[in-house]
């Protein structure tokens, strides 16, 4: 009987390292996770989102908003990229470095079939684990978006209305979603 394979266990140096090849390189918990550029449709649903998130955390001075590529660590020792975040700031002031970068308030990740593994499972365990607020699983084909939050033992399923609160001492953003993906896909 053969001694089972060790599994290696990625360290972000190594993943710093690897060619730019087009592929986008995550790492969790010493895994890497590889995935293709994401699809055109993929990239408008997360510009829509941007649009609609950007004059709101400017007006309430809550951060910055920020796409990939990027590269987070969450303090933890990992290297993330999430579609769009909203990282707060530090000390007063928006951070000028990604070393800077805390814990985002909200991450909202793209949904797709070569993603679906990493997004629901792995990045959401990690982003939660890590206390961002607020995590978005945006299916742009399903037109929902699945509203993760710490403790979460399900998402709420958003079609509608997707609001967001991450300040209770100020209005929350309001998102209408069927107008979200209706740009998105070129309708109306």
């Amino acid at each position: 009987m053969g001694m089972p394979e060790a599994v290696h266990r990625w360290t972000r140096e190594e993943v710093l390292a690897l060619p730019d090849d087009g592929n986008r390189y995550e790492l969790v918990n010493g895994e890497l996770l590889v995935t293709p550029a994401p699809r055109w449709v993929h990239q408008l649903g997360i510009m829509a989102l941007y649009r609609r998130i950007y004059p709101y955390v400017t007006r309430h001075r809550l951060g910055q908003v920020l796409v990939s590529p990027a590269d987070l660590d969450l303090k933890r020792g990992q290297w993330v990229q999430p579609d769009l975040f909203v990282v707060p700031p530090i000390g007063g002031r928006l951070p000028q470095d990604w070393s800077e970068c805390g814990v985002p308030i909200l991450i909202a990740e793209g949904l797709s079939p070569s993603t679906a593994r990493y997004v629901r499972g792995v990045k959401r365990t990690e982003y939660l684990d890590a206390g961002v607020a607020d995590y978005w699983i945006v299916d742009v084909d399903g037109r929902v978006v699945e509203h993760w939050r710490p403790g979460d033992e399900r998402p709420g399923m958003v079609s509608t209305s997707l609001e967001w609160r991450p300040d209770p001492s100020i209005e929350p953003l309001v998102i209408q979603l069927p107008a979200c993906f209706a740009e998105v896909w070129g309708e109306g």
